[in-house]
């Protein structure tokens, strides 16, 4: 600093009182250059008065930047003398400046607030302790600011350059925190620490902090695009292989799960209608790469297909003195029940019989053509379900025991207590994760 204490750098005699310009979501800091756009009347009035004179100002940081009008009350207490440099006026009347940092300065008392504001200031310079303290914390915000500006494609490489040029480190700290991607209550924080030593700790703080995310940013994209890259070679050469094995005439229709899978569901013997869905979506699962999270779906759905029992069937004809006799023999008295039971089972006999008849080829009738797979709906009517009703331990599940008894076929048990979802009875839709 110059003996005069109201010199400011470049030579500048800094009054008292300065007009002060509210800054919403800027701040100028002390010898560094920001461009500004003022576009509220009290502002574009407060420039022209400025330049009509010395074309100095204070420049101050509004607490709150959603405050169009500002008002003392809001405004920070410490900021910046800037001198005007550059000034046009653009066609949609704002102007547009290029305003220099000169001091650092703080707000004693308000003159006036209209037509716009006016203080009376103190300069404030930056407490320089000697040592090499400053001078090792000044190299490690270069370092640091370096790294940082590698790993940004939003800053400019020359500014590490720019940074090690400068051997003042109050030069340095205000360079680094004006051009680093930090919001301006970071900034005004550095403007207002006290000595030089914090203003460079807390700046280190800040960019060792940014440069983290960036190079943890950067790490998950260059991961991201990795994976993606070695999809698409996967793809690439799969497609590859499958025209050679084309050309070779080695090519197994449609890769060897679609194969293994054909054979799988040739053995279940599939009723017609199972079987044209079977194929079609072998056909599908032919053409998709096994990358797609759909050809694991289609994968899984036809195991599914071919693992039911098509073609196996338990039981024989129903035998309805057996059935009496079974009845007997399990439980005691239940007349009524075992009676429903038995008009059950004979109904379903006398079904079977009639099918059977109508049914057979050779019967001298003409022949009957081919009729599409029942579905829901069709007519004759699905069954009736037996349901048993009563306390614990009066027999419902005995019972079910021993018709599964009579009819020579295995006893499955479901419990539906708690169950609220159909899904869990039915089954989950083909897309459904784990279905």
């Amino acid at each position: 600093m110059a003996d005069n204490p109201d010199t400011g750098p470049g030579g500048f005699t800094i009054p008292d009182t300065l007009p002060v310009l509210p800054l919403r979501e800027a701040i100028l800091l002390p010898f560094t250059a920001t461009p500004l756009v003022v576009g509220q009347p009290r502002s574009m009035r407060l420039v022209d008065d400025v330049m009509r004179g010395t074309r100095l100002l204070t420049l101050v940081a509004q607490r709150d930047p959603k405050v169009e009008s500002a008002t003392p009350d809001i405004l920070h207490h410490v900021g910046t003398v800037g001198v005007i440099h550059q000034l046009a006026r653009a066609g949609d009347g704002t102007i547009r400046m290029m305003v220099q940092g000169l001091e650092r300065v703080r707000l004693k008392d308000w003159i006036q607030t209209e037509p716009y504001l006016v203080a009376r200031i103190e300069q404030a310079p930056d407490e320089m302790p000697g040592g090499t303290e400053v001078e090792a914390l000044r190299q490690a915000v270069v370092d640091v600011f370096s790294r940082l500006v590698a790993v940004s494609n939003d800053l400019p490489d020359e500014l590490p350059v720019a940074a090690r040029s400068l051997p003042d480190p109050r030069h340095v700290a205000y360079f680094v925190a004006s051009v680093s991607p930090l919001d301006t209550a970071m900034r005004q924080e550095v403007l207002e620490m006290d000595p030089v030593t914090a203003k460079l700790r807390r700046l280190l703080e800040l960019l060792q902090r940014e440069l983290a995310v960036r190079e943890l940013g950067r790490k998950i994209t260059t991961e991201t695009e990795e994976r993606l890259s070695k999809k698409q070679k996967d793809f690439y050469l799969r497609e590859q292989l499958r025209s050679i094995q084309r050309e070779l005439g080695e090519e197994e229709e449609g890769g060897g799960d679609v194969t293994e899978l054909r054979g799988e569901i040739e053995k279940a013997h599939l009723p017609e209608e199972a079987r044209r869905e079977a194929e079609r979506e072998l056909s599908r699962l032919a053409g998709i790469s096994p990358a797609s999270p759909e050809h694991g779906m289609i994968h899984t759905y036809l195991e599914w297909l071919a693992s039911l029992p098509w073609s196996k069937l338990d039981g024989g004809t129903i035998d309805i003195h057996r059935a009496r006799q079974v009845l007997d023999e399990d439980h005691f008295d239940l007349e009524k029940i075992k009676d429903r039971i038995l008009e059950y089972l004979a109904v379903k006999k006398l079904r079977q019989e009639r099918e059977s008849q109508t049914g057979q080829p050779g019967s001298g009738e003409a022949p009957v053509p081919a009729q599409p797979p029942r579905v829901t709906g069709d007519s004759p009517a699905r069954e009736p379900i037996l349901c048993f009703v009563g306390p614990p331990g009066v027999g419902k599940t005995s019972l079910g025991q021993s018709i599964a008894r009579a009819l020579g076929r295995k006893f499955a048990r479901m419990s539906l207590g708690g169950v609220r979802d159909e899904a869990e009875i039915r089954g989950h839709r083909r897309t459904y994760i784990g279905a």
